[in-house]
């Protein structure tokens, strides 16, 4: 169980659930027959099971990391053969990140851990709150991306 400070900051506590969420959700895709990944992987396949193809600058981006970080995570996958990379057809010169079908048999894997924790938290917090908790989730996402445009 994760050690929760005494009245930490919102911040903080959502990350925790974040955290043990994911933990889960990477337990029973390892469990799937995918155990050669590893949670940081989730960095890369979690945002391109979302938008397939991205450039890298664009995943670090999306998964708050450096390039050069993205950069590792997507050869080590590349190596184990869940994703490639392929020229950008609106520029030659760039490369984007696809999944292979390989990855998207992990991706449906994920799917499944996802529905089943959504189930998993609307039992735990029964129906009004888990849609309360959504829709407070993305009221508090939208104001802040509302925020960071320009």
């Amino acid at each position: 169980m994760a050690e929760i400070p005494v009245n930490p900051p919102t911040s903080a506590l959502l990350q925790v659930a974040y955290n043990s969420l994911a933990r889960r959700i990477f337990r029973f895709v390892a469990a799937a027959g995918f155990s050669d990944l590893r949670p940081s992987h989730g960095n890369v396949l979690e945002h391109l099971s979302y938008i397939d193809g991205q450039r890298l600058n664009e995943l670090a981006s999306r998964a708050g990391m450096t390039p050069q970080s993205m950069g590792e995570l997507v050869d080590d996958l590349e190596r184990r053969d869940y994703v490639e990379r392929r020229a950008d057809p609106a520029d030659r010169r760039a490369r984007r990140v696809y999944l292979t079908k390989k990855g998207r048999t992990t991706r449906a894997a994920a799917a499944q851990a996802v529905t089943d924790m959504e189930g998993r938290l609307e039992a735990l917090l029964g129906h009004a709150t888990y849609v309360r908790l959504r829709a407070t989730l993305t009221e508090v996402i939208d104001a802040y991306a509302r925020d960071e445009q320009p």
